[in-house]
């Protein structure tokens, strides 16, 4: 830990030195090669994004691009290895992520084709129908749809009114969507390319409805592109962003497949038509095929730290290069973020993308372990899922925000198409809702908090529970009369170096950031406890009188994870000066959810006045000592400029800069430049004081 009453100057930090390619590599992780690999095709021209372009020219581009994907081995690592595939889960998220680089459309659309159409055939089907399919859908001979959401029924695909009923006498199921809010939405590839879906549906057999299952379904007629009988759809047209993807909706009459279309590995239809699965519990067994087709959700937070690593990088660079504003020069203008406030606008940010990668490495190694069988088990899954909602609702919205900042801070160059801001944040703004709405997603991570919480109660004692009883009582004088704020005062004796310490450390921000976590859960358990014994109605109005509370419990659980996540990349690091300042940038990260949070620990009496107080003003001298690496920072992330393709990150502003500080250098040597009215005035008033 660095000296609180160190100099926060930046020549008090010119002996600290990061070591940028070794931070580069950790920032890489355990499928470096994977990145390299997709970085230098997300390098490509013919893989970039070109703005401008109509919808229907972007979408044949797109398209093009997955070939350009498929004859580069970029995007099949995840497939059986029988196939041509290499069974590397991991290290497929990690390069397909990479390509929003390129262009979210490719990335999303290369998504649609192999990371939810294939991987639901893969997961979803048996080995006879991933020999039968994965083949053309691997090489993009069969383009598909995952045909799950419906207009009506967005996040509750549980509740989705498509049906599959099966008819013993022909062997066959029948598709059918009974009314137009039935009809699937926002499918991608469905307007145009798409041959294939594998289409979601209420499987039903011998008048029983087993829950939703996946079938394979045929689309379009391959030789005219045209739909088959009995299938309809609509283009979505113009969206506001990713519009190289063709999404529309998809609609069947009374459509007829073979029983064997039905991707059976966890329920399947004999030829009577009597059902069976090796899940007994319909509940259990829905959620066990949604989780297998987590990687969307996985890969969208890795997407999303990707575009917020580009995006700081454009900005820092170009703050490091703008000059505005001569405060304290008579002749030369301060550079953007030598600016107090430009370093709050930027730097918490980048400390929050750099929490946000470290996790999604972890999030990346869960996905990994359960996908590749190395850890397998239901708890791994249950984890799995969690750990991806919580992380991809954080890593979406930050990505949004600090866009939108970077734009801001870059004035009205960030506004201009070719530096990438405004283009980047279109395409992304809808990450934020699809493979599950951020607010939903939160929702289902606080009902697994609060089921663990329910857990620990099932297997204490009473002795246990009554001491606990007492405990609460007790946390309830302590934080709610102001205890704990008097004790911390009379602990501090009014120095701000002792308050400061006890917060800054990494001790002081785990307990805090822990102990929000815990109150709030335990607060909304509490309230919630009786929910179980209420008729469903009282129950559900219940539930939704708390669920604000519970969104936010698991807002702060998911800042945590983020938080711990860094702190444990930070004891891999071994190079001094790296270690520093990547401390400096996590104690950045955590007093900033302090700050952000600062009325919740005062009204629950969790931090004193004073101690409060002192939060902003580290914060401010930790971005003092941030600012000389700032650069080093955004350099790790590995990005070049055939990458970042922003125009102000190229080296022009500097150049400008440099070619305005030379003529003005020139101008006030000469003698025939005009001088300043404020230097006659000021010559004029030292004349009047000598007469």
């Amino acid at each position: 830990m660095t000296d609180v009453l160190a100099p926060t100057a930046a020549t008090g930090n010119d002996a600290v030195q990061v070591d940028v390619a070794a931070l580069g590599e950790l920032l890489l992780g355990r499928w470096a090669q994977a990145r390299r690999h997709a970085r230098a095709l997300a390098a490509l021209p013919e893989m970039h994004k070109i703005e401008g372009l109509t919808h229907t020219e972007h979408r044949k581009r797109a398209f093009g691009q997955l070939g350009l994907l498929v004859e580069n081995n970029g995007v099949h690592r995840a497939f059986p290895a029988r196939l041509g595939g290499s069974d590397d889960h991991g290290g497929n998220v990690a390069g397909f992520e990479e390509l929003v680089t390129a262009d979210p459309s490719v990335q999303i659309k290369a998504g649609v084709q192999w990371g939810l159409f294939g991987s639901a055939v893969m997961h979803l089907g048996n080995e006879e129908h991933q020999d039968k399919w994965l083949p053309g859908i691997m090489s993009l001979a069969i383009p598909g749809c995952f045909a799950m959401t419906e207009v009506g029924h967005g996040s509750d695909v549980a509740s989705i009114a498509t049906t599959a009923t099966y008819d013993p006498a022909t062997e066959e199921f029948t598709i059918h969507t009974p009314f137009r809010a039935a009809w699937k939405e926002f499918i991608g590839n469905a307007a145009v390319d798409g041959l294939a879906a594998v289409v979601f549906a209420q499987l039903i057999t011998k008048g029983v409805n087993h829950g939703v299952h996946a079938f394979y379904v045929e689309l379009r007629d391959p030789a005219t592109k045209e739909f088959l009988p009995g299938i309809g759809g609509l283009d979505d047209g113009v969206k506001g962003g990713l519009n190289g993807i063709d999404n529309g909706r998809l609609h069947f009459t009374q459509v007829r497949i073979p029983r064997t279309n039905l991707l059976n590995r966890y329920g399947d239809v004999a030829v009577d038509g009597s059902y069976s699965s090796p899940i007994a519990s319909p509940g259990r067994r829905f959620f066990t095929m949604l989780g297998t087709l987590v990687q969307g959700r996985v890969s969208l937070d890795g997407a999303a730290v990707a575009a917020s690593k580009v995006a700081l990088k454009i900005a820092i660079q170009y703050a490091t290069e703008r000059r505005q504003f001569n405060g304290p020069s008579d002749t030369e203008e301060m550079v953007l973020l030598d600016y107090q406030r430009h370093q709050r606008r930027l730097l918490p940010r980048l400390a929050t993308t750099y929490a946000a990668s470290f996790a999604h490495e972890q999030l990346l190694k869960k996905f990994d372990g359960v996908f590749s069988g190395e850890l397998d088990s239901d708890a791994d899954r249950e984890d799995l899922e969690t750990l991806a909602a919580a992380l991809k609702s954080l890593s979406t919205w930050h990505a949004l925000d600090t866009l939108q900042e970077c734009r801001e801070a870059c004035g009205g160059s960030g506004f201009m198409a070719e530096n990438r801001f405004t283009s980047l944040r279109a395409d992304l703004d809808v990450y934020a809702t699809f493979e599950g709405d951020n607010t939903v997603l939160l929702q289902l991570v606080a009902k697994r908090l609060l089921a663990d919480y329910a857990k620990e109660f099932r297997t204490m004692g009473f002795g246990v529970l009554a001491r606990f009883a007492v405990n609460q009582a007790a946390d309830l004088t302590l934080h709610k009369t102001g205890l704990r704020q008097v004790a911390q005062f009379v602990a501090d004796t009014g120095s701000v170096q002792k308050s400061v310490l006890a917060v800054r450390g990494e001790d002081g921000q785990r307990a805090l950031l822990t102990e929000r976590v815990q109150a709030m859960v335990a607060e909304v358990g509490g309230a919630l406890k009786e929910a179980g014994r209420l008729p469903k109605h009282q129950a559900a109005a219940l539930f939704n009188s708390h669920q604000n509370e519970l969104i936010e419990a698991a807002t702060a659980h998911a800042e945590l994870l983020q938080w711990e996540a860094f702190t444990e990349a930070l004891a891999t690091v071994e190079d001094a000066g790296t270690k520093k300042v990547l401390t400096w940038l996590r104690d950045l990260f955590g007093l900033g959810l302090i700050e952000k949070h600062l009325s919740w620990y005062l009204m629950n009496g969790r931090i004193s006045m004073q101690r409060a107080r002192t939060v902003g003003g580290y914060i401010n001298r930790l971005l003092a000592k941030l600012r000389p690496h700032a650069l080093d920072l955004v350099d790790a992330f590995g990005y070049g400029p055939e990458h970042l393709r922003a125009t102000i990150a190229s080296g022009i502003e500097r150049e400008r800069q440099d070619e305005a500080a030379e003529y003005f250098r020139i101008l006030r040597a000469s003698a025939h430049g005009p001088i300043d009215e404020k230097v006659l005035l000021h010559r004029a008033k030292a004349a009047a004081k000598k007469d």
